[in-house]
């Protein structure tokens, strides 16, 4: 890809990251209705696994770290992948290292899918302490 072409996408993506995160800082997602909500959670019922994410970001933008978590906990393991591969991505790209990046192995991409899984299971089971999964 051309030098250029990496410039507008970082600056897109830059844009649109805070663009979000300043969204996201501002109006909390519990009380405004302008955020969508979850089609799975409305036609099921059920959590799926992104359930919670959007008050989870708004609660971790004001540094309320047990808040976020207690909305959705698999946003812990969201932000590990996006800072590694961002890493890997900076490392392999613009410092010319070669970095091989795990997340583009098929054993790294199962073991994400099984916790997500599971997580999707767990966080739908209305017993005790599975509850604590639930937004």
């Amino acid at each position: 890809m051309a030098t250029k072409t990496k410039i507008l996408l970082f600056v897109i993506f830059t844009v649109l990251a805070f663009g979000s995160a300043f969204f996201y800082f501002n109006f909390n997602p519990s009380e405004y209705s302008l955020f969508p909500k979850c089609p799975f959670y409305s036609f099921t019922g059920l959590y799926c696994p992104g359930c919670g994410s959007q008050r989870a970001i708004h609660q971790l933008l004001h540094g309320n770290i047990s808040k976020g978590l207690n909305h959705n906990f698999l946003i812990i393991l969201l932000a590990l992948v996006l800072v590694y591969d961002a890493i890997a991505y900076l490392l392999n790209n613009y410092y010319k290292k070669s970095f091989k990046n795990l997340l583009h192995n098929p054993k790294t991409t199962n073991i994400i899918l099984i916790l997500v899984i599971a997580f999707w299971i767990l966080r739908n089971i209305k017993i005790y302490p599975f509850t604590i999964l639930a937004p």
